[in-house]
């Protein structure tokens, strides 16, 4: 689609010449030939790139005439790109890590002051993908982080931010802790994971011996048919999950009836709206930590929302206890 509005004005200009002064093929001296304009957009500016470009001129080198760029070019921006890496990074970072979808990563780029459409976010989350996959597909890389162990435990897991997009299938080593590869699949089909760990095991010097899951059915007929001889466990972390499910649902409702007995704060701030004496003060400020207390959730197995609501709740109880034990407070004379 056409850009419908100007690029915005850069902010900052910088010029970038070649460090190699010599010819890479026939060594001969490259002269500077012309210079060339570009304008990218990054995270902390517009910048405005000014190009030296030289050229060798030696008859018989096969690189003749052709155009030698800056090096430095390729650390801000892909070739014929608008955007920067940074922001091409940032847009990553928050789709994998922060698990945030297409418009909202679009309103962080907006409030950090960078001109861009919701539509291009888009497009950079592919050559993100794009560019991860290229590095993550780097037999020497895969070989040169698995070198110091001799042997791979390999840990497989599917990432989705959004319900009906594409899931992103990551591989890692557990003794490392580093990602061997990591692939974006329209499907969980058996046969697709199963070339996954394929390609793995082919790019890596030392053997595999162990797998951990969440145990997926597709994962595990995966692995059978990747690699048959190799141990297939389910993670302590969903073994807890599935032992602690009776448990789960026993707190989830105690959490529920918990919720019944503190409703009606609302009314509560809405009759203190007018007064600002201490003691308004001090009932919103029991009526922040009561509120704060229900949007508070835990992370189960292993920590239980409902508990942890009760913990809250007792405390802030046993508070207005001491409180009301104690009576108003005595008004203090000025010496009169």
């Amino acid at each position: 689609m056409a850009r419908t509005t100007s690029r915005p004005t850069p902010t900052a200009t910088q010029t970038l010449m070649p460090i190699v002064r010599h010819c890479p093929c026939c060594g001969n001296t490259m002269w500077a030939a012309y210079h060339n304009h570009r304008t990218i957009t990054t995270l902390n500016a517009v910048l405005r790139l000014t190009l030296q470009i030289r050229r060798c001129l030696h008859a018989h080198c096969p690189q003749v005439r052709k155009p030698y760029r800056p090096e430095a070019e390729g650390r801000l921006a892909l070739p014929k790109h608008e955007f920067g890496l940074d922001v091409i990074a940032f847009v990553g970072n928050h789709r994998y890590t922060q698990h945030r979808s297409i418009p909202e990563i679009h309103s962080a780029l907006v409030e950090r002051g960078v001109a861009v459409a919701q539509r291009t976010v888009t497009n950079l989350l592919d050559r993100y993908d794009e560019l991860l996959s290229l590095t993550l597909q780097n037999t020497e890389r895969l070989q040169r982080m698995t070198q110091g162990h001799d042997r791979v435990i390999l840990a497989l897991d599917g990432l989705q931010p959004d319900r009906g997009h594409e899931v992103l299938w990551v591989l890692r080593d557990c003794l490392s802790g580093e990602v061997l590869l990591a692939q974006s699949l329209l499907s969980a089909t058996h046969h697709d994971l199963a070339t996954l760990l394929q390609q793995v095991k082919r790019a890596l010097n030392v053997p595999i011996v162990a797998v951990v899951s969440d145990g997926q059915p597709s994962i595990r007929k995966a692995v059978q048919k990747a690699l048959p001889t190799v141990p297939h466990q389910l993670c302590h972390f969903h073994y807890l999950r599935e032992a602690a499910k009776p448990i789960y649902e026993a707190d989830r409702h105690a959490k529920k009836e918990l919720k019944k007995h503190v409703r009606g704060v609302r009314p509560i701030e809405r009759q203190l709206e007018a007064r600002q004496d201490p003691a308004a003060q001090v009932i919103r400020g029991y009526c922040s930590a009561v509120r704060s207390a229900l949007t508070d959730d835990g992370r189960p197995p292993l920590a239980a929302s409902g508990l942890k609501l009760h913990a809250r709740l007792s405390g802030i109880a046993a508070s207005l206890e001491r409180v009301e034990k104690r009576g108003p407070c005595p008004r203090h004379s000025n010496g009169s």
